[in-house]
């Protein structure tokens, strides 16, 4: 089987190239490349020099506009005036570590765990998505006695050492350790819709065995419930029950990674897990859950917590702080205010249900899914053969860029268009998506 593509891999300026780009532009590439060194990556084959954003609008230094279609950490729009105000407002008043009391960390708190299933009522808080995918493998282990990780096949959590082990599309060249086990991802193009939760479960199950075989204890099953670096495949709600439960019959924990598919991004549902009416054991959340400013963290259920603590302890100097939960309170103020998750519901079908439409006129665009306003476009060589095509999919990124509209490439092959904005992404700005996703396709013919 070809290997997978890396995450660093895709729609990936070629650092060397600088001919061709504007003096000011290749300046600032010289620069990055002197001062960040060979691992640091820029997206498209011309980069962005950007300097401003509102909404869903990006702004580049030459005074061109882009519609952001791609940008997910910004989610309720960039630089949000009610989340700048209550970030300004708290930073001019106090910032500080959390070994001191103050109150407005706790109605942050209150109300986030309002959001979650009852019986995950306690929340660890740190500063990214990858500590607290981080803190949910420690907590995993020490309640199980277990080291076993099952996770899909090309899926991404973060980038701390023990998350870059369970994040087989990461841009580590390490061998995969011996205990995390993979299962393929559910590929709702590719195979029945109503085969995906069996064949699913069924695997599961059989890393369970061969885990347990290999003399490795199982400690718990990770996953973003939309399997975005995967491909984007939602599936129909309900199909992730029956792995969950072999996980839990295994002695297993499920760790529900919503960086991505949380905050009403599913347009559905709050939380990406509660279109299968599931109730995970911990939920890892991080910068969406800020609008971009450094927040992350875990909600668990109060036993396992407690359970951790009577074997270990967690302190995150600045987990929580004041300004992060200023601006968390502002997010959930504005998805309520503004109607995020119903814009994101409606906005969501409407681009879906015209992306269909726009893509039957070629051979390119082979499959359109998603949910809310996540979406995935599975760019193939034919339909009949469903091939996955990575050079289209690329032609079709950069395409788009030419046209002034961003989005990403996601999937093992690298073929599926991610789209993904802000929430406030309106169906004005899916007609303007439209309008340039037609004329790239046709241009990558």
């Amino acid at each position: 089987m070809e290997a997978p593509r890396k995450i660093l891999e895709l729609n990936a300026f070629d650092m060397n190239a600088a001919e061709g780009l504007s003096p000011d532009t290749a300046s600032l590439v010289k620069r990055r490349k002197a001062t960040f060194g060979p691992t640091s990556m820029l997206f498209y084959e011309r980069p962005l020099n950007l300097v401003r954003g509102e909404g869903a609008w990006l702004h580049d230094a030459d005074g061109t506009r882009y519609l952001d279609a791609y940008n997910n950490v910004p989610s309720v729009g960039h630089c949000h005036p009610r989340v700048v105000e209550a970030v300004s407002r708290q930073i001019g008043t106090l910032n500080t570590h959390t070994r001191y009391l103050y109150s407005n960390i706790y109605t942050y708190a209150e109300r986030l765990l309002g959001t979650m299933p009852d019986p995950v009522s306690n929340i660890v808080f740190t500063c990214t998505g990858s500590e607290s995918a981080d803190f949910a493998l420690r907590v995993a282990r020490a309640v199980t006695g277990g080291t076993g990780f099952i996770v899909t096949d090309n899926a991404y959590h973060g980038n701390t050492s023990a998350v870059t082990e369970i994040s087989p599309s990461s841009a580590s060249a390490e061998p995969r350790p011996p205990y995390v086990f993979l299962v393929p991802a559910p590929d709702t193009y590719r195979e029945a819709h109503a085969n995906v939760g069996t064949r699913l479960a069924n695997d599961v199950k059989s890393a369970i065995a061969r885990m347990e075989a290999s003399g490795i204890r199982f400690a718990g099953f990770i996953a973003d419930s939309i399997f975005s670096s995967d491909g984007v495949f939602p599936g129909e709600p309900g199909f992730l029950t029956a792995a969950v439960a072999a996980v839990r019959e295994a002695g297993g924990v499920y760790i529900a990674d919503e960086v991505q598919p949380g905050f009403g991004r599913t347009g559905e549902k709050m939380w990406g897990f509660d279109r299968h009416e599931l109730v995970p054991d911990m939920v890892v959340m991080g910068k969406p859950m800020g609008n971009g400013f450094p927040i992350g963290g875990v909600a668990i259920k109060p036993a396992l917590l407690e359970a951790f603590g009577t074997k270990s302890g967690y302190f995150n100097t600045f987990g929580g702080n004041p300004v992060a939960a200023a601006a968390g309170l502002a997010v959930l103020d504005v998805l309520e205010t503004e109607g995020l998750q119903q814009n994101s519901f409606e906005t969501g079908a409407y681009l879906r249900s015209e992306l269909r439409i726009a893509g039957s006129d070629t051979g390119y665009v082979g499959d359109v899914r998603g949910s809310g306003l996540y979406i995935g476009v599975d760019i193939v060589k034919d339909r009949q053969s469903r091939e996955p095509d990575s050079e289209a999919a690329e032609k079709i990124v950069n395409g788009m860029r030419d046209r002034n509209i961003l989005i990403g490439i996601a999937g093992r092959h690298g073929n599926v268009l991610k789209i993904r904005p802000p929430l406030c992404f309106t169906r004005e700005h899916a007609d303007i998506f439209l309008d340039g996703f037609k004329a790239a396709v046709v241009a990558a013919s």
